[in-house]
C-alpha cells in the first residue's frame, strides 16, 4: 500500500464509495477498491511515518504521537471545509469519550484550513475535546502516508499501543465503525502490540 507523491497541491473531500483520492500532490487507488483495511495479526502490522506537527488550539506547543505512549491512538485527517468531517467529528467524539478510559487517545490532523480561526470554530461548535495537529501545508499528513494511504479527507488511522498502523478506513466513520475497532485493540495483550516507537 503506497501512495505515489506526484506535486505539490492536494486532494479535495472524499465522496462515493470508491477509494480513490487524486489531486495535486497524491494519487492512491486501495487495492480491491477497498475503504476498511485491516492489518493483522499484530506482528506484521508496520508503523506509520512521523506524526508531529503545532496544536491547532496553541500555536507554541508542539503535539506528536510520542505523547500518547502505551496507548491505542486514533489519528483522524480532517478539514473544516470538508462536508463529511462536519458529520464525522461529533461520532469521533463519541467514541473518544467512550474510551478514552481504557487508554485510547485521538489526534486529529486538520489540513488546507489556511484560517486557523475557522478551524478553531469547527473544533469549539463540536464540543471537541481531543487535540489536532494543525497542518494547513499537509506536511504531516504526507509524512505520515508515505506508507499508508491518508489521501482521503475524511481519513482515519487506528494505531496500536505500539503504535503500529493497525486499521486505516478512507471514509468518513461512524462511532458504531470506530469503537468495535478501538476496544479490540485496547483489549489487545502488550505483547502483541510491542513497543512504542
Amino acid at each position: 500500500m503506497t501512495a505515489v507523491l506526484l506535486g505539490a497541491a492536494v486532494v479535495g473531500c472524499a465522496g462515493g464509495d470508491d477509494a480513490v483520492a487524486q489531486g495535486g500532490t497524491f494519487e492512491f487507488v486501495s487495492p480491491g477498491g477497498q475503504i476498511d483495511i485491516f492489518y493483522d495479526p499484530p506482528q506484521n502490522r508496520g508503523r506509520p511515518g512521523t506524526i508531529r506537527g503545532p496544536d491547532l488550539m496553541d500555536p507554541n506547543r508542539t503535539l506528536s504521537l510520542d505523547d500518547f505512549a502505551g496507548q491505542v491512538v486514533v489519528v483522524n485527517v480532517w478539514g473544516q471545509w470538508c462536508g463529511p468531517c462536519r458529520t464525522e467529528m461529533p461520532e469521533l467524539q463519541q467514541v473518544y469519550d467512550a474510551t478514552r478510559a481504557e487508554g485510547v487517545a485521538f489526534l486529529g490532523i486538520d489540513v488546507r484550513d489556511n484560517n486557523r480561526q475557522a478551524a478553531v470554530d469547527f473544533i469549539l461548535d463540536r464540543n471537541v475535546t481531543f487535540p489536532s495537529i494543525y497542518d494547513p501545508a499537509m506536511r504531516t499528513m504526507i509524512a505520515l502516508g508515505a506508507r499508508y494511504p491518508t489521501t482521503v479527507i475524511p481519513s482515519t488511522i487506528v494505531l496500536d499501543r505500539g503504535h503500529r498502523v493497525a486499521a486505516v478506513f478512507l471514509r468518513a466513520l461512524l462511532a458504531e465503525d470506530l469503537e468495535p475497532v478501538v476496544r479490540r485493540l485496547a483489549a489487545e495483550a502488550a505483547t502483541d502490540s510491542g513497543s512504542p516507537q
